[in-house]
């Protein structure tokens, strides 16, 4: 998987307690080692991961190892990023995008 700095790593078995258990709005990241966006994201992503992390926590999860959460989710497309606030998803986006995009798309749930 390739790995951003600064994310946990979820799998199918911890995602409820490490994501839907959590008291911060959650920005899970579906991602798989072959998704060439998933790769231009990774920096991206890092950075918000250690910019916001007192207001949003930033995890991954490789959907080749663990497809019940995806299949769950109806995640079809990498890199899918959902935003999770009190044990429910609030908003799914589709693609890389640029760290300012994100950051105004993240504003109204976080």
């Amino acid at each position: 998987m390739i790995h951003v700095v600064g994310a946990d790593e979820v799998t199918d078995e911890t995602f409820d307690a490490e994501v839907l258990g959590e008291d911060r709005p959650v920005l899970v990241e579906f991602t798989a080692d072959w998704c060439g966006p998933c790769r231009q994201l990774a920096p991206v992503l890092g950075a918000i991961a250690e910019e916001e992390r007192e207001r949003l926590r930033v995890v991954q999860i490789d959907v080749d190892h663990n497809p019940a959460i995806s299949a769950r989710y109806g995640v079809l497309s990498m890199p899918t990023l959902m935003v999770f606030r009190d044990g429910e998803p609030v908003k799914s986006m589709v693609g890389a995008r640029p760290k300012r995009r994100l950051l105004q798309e993240l504003e109204d749930v976080i």
